[in-house]
């Protein structure tokens, strides 16, 4: 079984990325490309309502995968930067920015209800949001090609 190829392989790419904390010359000797995961990653200020002792307010961060089409939460809100991508397999986004929009505010929700206790539904504004890529490095290695997390630098074998 063959699998085709997603996204859109250019020798070079501008893109806004999420700066790496591993660098592609980290990861080893040899060839290194890359893969530009798409996201869009979302501050939200959550206000809940509490009678007589006053409003809570709370922050949390929503990384929306949009190829993936999966949240997590983060620990800090990222400051992209535009940055040029040599041998880069460009991801399409599979969720719009609406979306997406509604995926997070769907998690902010539950991590809200996962964490206090409320009467009433939450107040979710998004007061910062960001569209930039993850990047990922494939690299060959003697005993089979890994991809690693950029950020995290966690390496997994490559499935064909």
């Amino acid at each position: 079984m063959t699998s085709e190829l997603v996204g859109e392989r250019r020798e070079r790419a501008e893109l806004a990325v999420i700066p790496p904390a591993i660098s592609r010359a980290e990861v080893g000797e040899g060839r290194v490309g890359a893969v530009a995961y798409p996201y869009l990653v979302y501050e939200a200020e959550v206000t809940m309502a509490r009678p007589l002792v006053g409003d809570r307010t709370d922050r949390f961060v929503a990384t929306v995968d949009r190829s993936r089409r999966l949240v997590v939460r983060a620990d800090a809100f990222p400051d992209a930067e535009t940055r040029e991508v040599d041998d880069v397999l460009v991801l399409p986004a599979e969720l719009s920015n609406e979306q997406s929009r509604t995926k997070a505010r769907e998690a902010v929700f539950k991590w809200t209800l996962r964490r206090y206790s409320l009467n009433d539904a939450p107040d979710i504004e998004f007061v910062r949001d960001a569209d930039a890529y993850k990047l990922f490095w494939l690299v060959e290695r003697p005993d089979g090609d890994v991809i690693v997390d950029s950020l995290q630098g966690t390496e997994d074998p490559l499935r064909e």
